[in-house]
Parts: structure tokens; C-alpha cells; sequence
């Protein structure tokens, strides 16, 4: 299960997607999440879902690579699907003693189950296709603009992306630990809940430890450096905006013009 996450990790290309400016990107995955919750009909999906689709496919990604990713929030979704279909009002279309399933809770859950799909798949195919070096540069980029009343924008990006890209490193330092104290006897799936939730304190503990250690670690590295934060410091690469990227954007206007358009056909929206 561990290793189906794919938040953080990166999935080195030469694709279309991977070309992009970070800017265009981050920016892009933040409108496409907006897009998202502003869809208010199944042709509105259908219209996200080929979009994301047409994304994956010229990352150059493979699909089961994507969709891995979906696994580790599965029982979050589920939950989420029990809740919306039981608790919601309406018009009833069956009923088991307690139990209420209506119209409104159908429609409701089904919307919840697509909305979180695409938000993990978008999010994904973000930090699959962005080195953390890039998407530290395009998130300082966009947060540059706040250092005029004081926040440091550099540091702010430069947190984030050491967060995001130590996911999958502690990840698999989990799973190294969950395979040795295995070895060692240790049951981390019979017996009742606070059972298994005394059961993880053997991996909690030196979890802590290493993440830490690799915290100091990295501090030690960077002073060793001489690393000082954004001030007088250069790049290497220069970010810069390309043809590429205003097909980009156009393509997502496209999309937006045509979840605009499907909400106005359905009545939803009102202009």
C-alpha cells in the first residue's frame, strides 16, 4: 500500500507535460481544481475526465502509474460515498429500517467519488512531471510578488517542496521498517483496533528518529553550502514561458468555456 503513493514522487520525461514552465502548471492544476467544484452535471465530468485523460496521455505516463495512486485514499472515498448517500435529504428511492437512500444522496456521492479522483489524478500528474528543483522555482515565482509586505517568499517554497519530496522517501523508509520488525515477529494485522494501534508504535518510534536524522542531515548539507535563503541568489535555468504554454493555456480555457457551457445547458449556473 505504501508503495502506491505517488504524491511527491517524480517521473523523469521528455513529454509535452514535463516541457511545460512550472508556472503554467502550478497555476494550471489550481484553476483545474476550481473547475472541478464548479461542475454541476455527469456531461461536466465527462468533460474533465477526457481532459485529464488527454493530460496523462501526453505526459507520456503510464495509466496503471497514474491510477496507483488512487489506492491509498480508496477507504476515504468509500467512507465519503457511505456518508453522502445515507445523510442526504430527498427524494426517497429506497429504504432499509434506519437506512434512506434517495435521489439528491446518489447524485451527491457520486459527484463526491469524481471530485476526489480528479483531484488526486491532477495533483499527481503535477509532481510526476515537475522536478522538485522546478516546482520549488515556480512556486517562489508566484509567491514573489508577497515579499513586498515581508513574507519570505524563497523559504515558504523552498519548505514545501522538501515536504513534498520527502513523502516518498519516508515512505520507503516505512516500509523497510514495517518489513524488519516483521522479520523480527512483529503482527501488524491480527487482534482488535488498539491492538494494532499499539502494534505501530515500534515503527512510530524509529520513523521519528530517521526523519529527524534526515532533517539534520539536510540542515547540515545546506550550511555546508553556504546556503543563505533567496537573497543574491541565482539560477542555472532561468524560467521561461513558451508557445508550448499558451497552447496550454488556451487548451485550458477550452475547458472552462465548456464546463461554463454545460452548467449554463443544465441550468445550473445562472449568467
Amino acid at each position: 500500500m505504501l508503495k502506491d503513493i505517488t504524491l511527491g514522487q517524480y517521473f523523469p520525461g521528455n513529454s509535452f507535460i514535463h516541457k511545460l514552465d512550472p508556472r503554467t502548471k502550478i497555476l494550471a492544476v489550481i484553476v483545474y481544481i476550481t473547475v472541478i467544484f464548479l461542475v454541476k452535471s455527469m456531461i461536466g465530468y465527462a468533460v474533465i475526465g477526457a481532459f485529464t485523460v488527454l493530460c496523462i496521455l501526453s505526459s507520456r505516463i503510464p495509466f496503471k502509474f497514474v491510477l496507483k495512486g488512487l489506492k491509498p485514499i480508496m477507504v476515504f472515498i468509500v467512507i465519503t460515498a457511505v456518508f453522502n448517500l445515507f445523510l442526504t435529504d430527498g427524494r426517497v428511492l429506497a429504504k432499509w429500517g434506519f437506512l434512506t437512500i434517495t435521489y439528491e444522496g446518489v447524485r451527491l456521492a457520486v459527484f463526491m467519488v469524481l471530485r476526489l479522483f480528479f483531484l488526486v489524478l491532477g495533483t499527481s500528474i503535477l509532481t510526476l512531471t515537475t522536478s522538485p528543483i522546478a516546482l520549488t522555482d515556480g512556486i517562489e515565482y508566484l509567491l514573489s510578488p508577497l515579499k513586498k509586505i515581508g513574507v519570505p517568499a524563497h523559504e515558504l517554497a523552498m519548505m514545501m517542496t522538501i515536504a513534498l519530496r520527502f513523502v516518498p522517501t519516508l515512505l520507503e523508509e516505512t516500509d523497510k521498517i514495517i518489513k524488519a520488525q516483521t522479520a523480527r515477529g512483529a503482527d501488524f494485522e491480527s487482534g482488535n483496533l488498539m491492538r494494532r494501534a499499539k502494534a505501530m508504535i515500534p515503527i512510530l518510534i524509529p520513523l521519528f528518529i530517521s526523519a529527524f536524522r534526515r532533517a539534520d542531515d539536510l540542515a547540515v548539507a545546506m550550511e555546508c553550502r553556504l546556503y543563505r535563503g533567496g537573497e543574491n541568489r541565482t539560477r542555472l535555468r532561468e524560467l521561461k514561458m513558451a508557445k508550448r504554454d499558451v497552447f496550454g493555456w488556451l487548451t485550458l480555457l477550452v475547458l472552462i468555456g465548456l464546463i461554463v457551457f454545460t452548467n449554463i445547458l443544465y441550468g445550473r449556473i445562472h449568467i
